[in-house]
């Protein structure tokens, strides 16, 4: 079989966008801490000219972040340091991701994954404020404010699916509050924003919210899969992505400008499927569904 393709030089030509380099979704923290991974991420910033990368976890107790040892509170940034100085030492910087509750902090026992993330909302939201200026502080300390600014700093991961977040929406709204205020407390010019949603929800109401309490939001994140996050491969996941639109994400994002006005907007997840042990991930039709959704 013969394909023709046509070109026509003579026609006015436009900047290609690189929104690839943008940002790179990774695992969780700890797995930042690995030679092989940053072996791969460094290759990932030579070759793609990818500038942030996005994980889950950093609060996480196996981050030893923040616990509680005979009832006194103990902070270490080390290992979190350790990501961020690879980071920053081969020109990247992180897209921080807030999360997940520490058990110092956990109001109950709900966790997600096997790593046992915590997704209940904290016991003590001024505790909570304060574990995040404490952290932001010390980058800035670390790294300088000019580097910090470069960053953002995103509330949570999918509060409005009941996996990741067992409060409802006014308790992530309350959240979002907190950890805003005490990061522009830090330092106004400073970049946070959320509700780092999966499927586009909560928008309109998150920004209501915001603008209601005069909260900043110096960008709006979410999240798109074409499929059934809970989905298993032979039952209608593949009908689901085979009657979705070849450009999805491209219709999903023109429709979601119309309700974040002139904001930044950030896909912070997005892809064919949410679930990594489908086999279509490693298929010719995953790199065409990229493709056309980036182009």
């Amino acid at each position: 079989m013969t394909t023709t393709f046509t070109c026509n030089l003579d026609a006015a030509g436009s900047a290609l966008a690189h929104v690839w380099s943008h940002t790179v979704g990774s695992g969780r923290a700890q797995l930042a801490l690995r030679a092989d991974w940053q072996a791969q991420m460094r290759k990932t910033h030579a070759e793609l000219g990818v500038r942030h990368v996005r994980f889950h976890g950093l609060l996480n107790d196996e981050m030893c972040t923040y616990l509680i040892e005979c009832d006194k509170d103990l902070y270490s940034f080390f290992n979190a340091d350790q990501i961020f100085d690879f980071l920053v030492s081969i020109g990247m910087k992180p897209f921080v991701e807030l999360s997940f509750m520490p058990t110092a902090l956990q109001s109950g026992g709900d966790i997600v994954f096997f790593y046992k993330a915590n997704v209940t909302p904290p016991r003590d939201y001024s505790k909570w404020a304060d574990l995040i200026a404490r952290l932001v502080k010390h980058w800035v300390e670390r790294y300088g404010i000019d580097e910090v600014r470069s960053w953002y700093f995103e509330v949570w991961n999918e509060p409005n699916l009941d996996a990741f977040w067992k409060g409802k929406q006014a308790d992530y709204f309350k959240l979002y509050q907190y950890t805003a205020d005490a990061i522009k407390n830090v330092d106004a010019q400073l970049r946070v924003g959320g509700p780092a949603t999966a499927d586009d929800e909560w928008m309109p109401e998150f920004l209501a919210f915001c603008d209601g309490n005069k909260l900043p939001v110096d960008f709006v994140s979410t999240h798109h899969y074409p499929t059934d996050a809970l989905g298993k491969p032979g039952d209608d996941t593949e009908t689901q992505l085979s009657d979705a639109p070849r450009d999805v994400l491209v219709q999903r994002a023109r429709k979601m400008r119309q309700t974040v006005g002139e904001k930044k907007l950030c896909y912070t997840e997005w892809n064919s499927s949410s679930n990594p042990f489908f086999e279509f991930h490693d298929d010719p039709y995953a790199a065409a569904f990229l493709f056309k959704n980036m182009l």
